[in-house]
């Protein structure tokens, strides 16, 4: 189940010039050197595309004064413009090639992401399927630590469906190089896997009444809203109260990494903590609260 290696794709080539009953050893065919080392690459390992590659360049191939067909550099390349067509985009190596170039965007790896980029470009892959997993990227791998991320990756998709392939084959470039590029945190991704947690296992205690609206006069009476405080009247614009349910009082979801804006979020916040502390008569919270 192992792909063939070059050497292994050479040898068949050779024989199927040369068999005249299952090959095309039945017509004159010359095969130069150069065209022979080209079709042997651009098989990937995969004999049924050397073949059809060789058959559809000796059909191509007019034979000359002597009646010998001479297949050069040139037309093989012509070959494999239909290269695409090979290419199983419901099989394993489609989810092969695209966990390829997520874990090299993650490794931060520019050269292999466009590799692994290229590869399914080149081969014939939705590019709106590729741009998808870019913006989930974004998300799930970078996240806070760069914001722009998904802004660029959203850029990227509308400019493939503006413009199309293959001219948008650039954007994609664009897109995933940023993505390896940028800094990395799934501290959101792990944020948001605990408050689903939370919610399919927890309490789900109702909204407590103080963060409620009271659009009618039953409301108030019940108390909706009663002792909120609105956050811009305080200086800072930030003030302390409880958001959570009574269950979950002092449960922390989100806690921000150390690289790129969010090493701001989290002074942001350490700063936030250590104010409220101050007004509460609270003891400040240790520094790897926020890192």
């Amino acid at each position: 189940m192992k792909p063939l290696s070059n050497e292994e794709i050479r040898t068949i080539i050779l024989r199927a010039l040369k068999d005249k009953e299952r090959g095309l050893g039945g017509m004159p065919i010359e095969l130069d050197d150069k065209a022979l080392e080209h079709l042997t690459i651009m098989a990937g390992n995969d004999a049924r595309t050397a073949l059809n590659a060789l058959e559809m360049a000796s059909v191509v191939t007019l034979p000359d004064s002597t009646g010998k067909r001479i297949i050069t550099l040139e037309t093989v390349e012509d070959a494999f413009q239909h290269r695409a067509l090979l290419y199983d985009r419901a099989g394993e190596q489609h989810y092969d090639l695209i966990s390829a170039l997520h874990k090299c965007m993650r490794d931060s790896d520019p050269d292999a992401t466009l590799y692994w980029l290229g590869r399914m470009i080149e081969s014939g892959e939705d590019p709106l399927y590729i741009i998808r997993r870019v913006v989930r990227f974004a998300s799930e791998d970078i996240g806070l630590a760069d914001p722009q991320a998904l802004v660029v990756a959203i850029a990227a998709q509308q400019a493939v469906h503006f413009i199309g392939m293959p001219e948008g084959n650039l954007a994609l470039a664009e897109a995933a190089v940023y993505m390896a590029t940028a800094p990395k945190s799934n501290s959101l991704y792990s944020a948001y896997s605990k408050v689903q947690h939370e919610i399919k296992h927890g309490s789900n205690e109702p909204v407590p009444l103080h963060l409620r609206n009271a659009v009618t006069n039953l409301m108030k009476d019940l108390g909706y809203g009663k002792g909120y405080k609105y956050a811009h009247n305080f200086e800072g614009h930030f003030v302390e109260q409880q958001h959570l349910p009574d269950s979950l009082k002092g449960k922390r979801f989100y806690l921000p990494g150390e690289l790129g804006y969010e090493k701001q979020i989290a002074a942001r916040m350490k700063e936030i903590r250590q104010e409220k502390s101050k007004d509460n008569h609270l003891p400040t919270p240790p520094d790897s609260s926020y890192r």
